[in-house]
């Protein structure tokens, strides 16, 4: 069985496939806003998106969420890239009406596939970022939150620095749609929910398929 939700909480799942976040057009934007709008409840504070949900996370981006969300009380959390010349970070963002910040960095990205710390060393560019310690949990400003990443939730160590820290509850967005056919997402999900009913901790998952 699953664990509770945190008070006021959703995560909603998204079958988009490969699609996700690649499309940076404006009505891309504001049929995921719709969607984020469509499935909040009245007593909905906060929903939950997949990894890679926003694409390239940009001022521009950032303004459109927070105009589309105004008139609501909803803070959305979602995934992200946050790119540079030398690479780029997989987040979780947080967004509403009045605000826009980076909530989360991924502490462990995908070896080979996002992580590629070769390049650094013969002086390329790209990959994603490691940040091994940091960000064991963020303040959403109503809950404590771990947040698990699609491949840190089939790590231990990112599940324990984040418990020693006493979260209140779980978040853990994923992208599978590179798995079709097996069944890795199901054992993300299982694993996400057997550390949280371990720790007495409320989970809110967002996967994309």
């Amino acid at each position: 069985t699953s664990p509770d939700l945190p008070e006021g909480w959703k995560g909603v799942d998204l079958e988009q496939g490969e699609s996700l976040g690649r499309d940076g057009s404006l009505d891309y934007h504001r049929d995921l806003i719709a969607t984020v709008r469509a499935a909040a409840s009245v007593k909905t504070r906060f929903v939950v998106l997949p990894e890679s949900a926003l694409g390239f996370w940009t001022p521009t981006v950032a303004g459109v969420w927070q105009e589309g969300l105004r008139g609501s009380e909803l803070i959305v959390i979602a995934g992200a890239a946050v790119i540079d010349p030398g690479g780029y970070d997989n987040v979780m963002v947080a967004v509403s009406a009045d605000e826009a910040r980076i909530l989360y960095r991924e502490r462990m990205p995908v070896p080979v596939s996002m992580w590629q710390p070769w390049r650094a060393w013969t002086g390329q560019g790209g990959g994603a970022r490691v940040n091994l310690f940091g960000n064991a949990v963020v303040d959403t400003g109503s809950q404590k939150v771990a947040v698990l990443i699609c491949y840190e939730q089939l790590l231990l160590w990112p599940v324990l620095q984040s418990m020693l820290h006493s979260p209140t509850a779980v978040v853990a967005p994923g992208n599978g749609w590179w798995t079709a056919g097996t069944s890795i997402v199901a054992i993300q999900n299982a694993s996400v929910m057997a550390w949280a009913k371990l720790f007495g901790l409320p989970v809110v998952t967002a996967f994309n398929r």
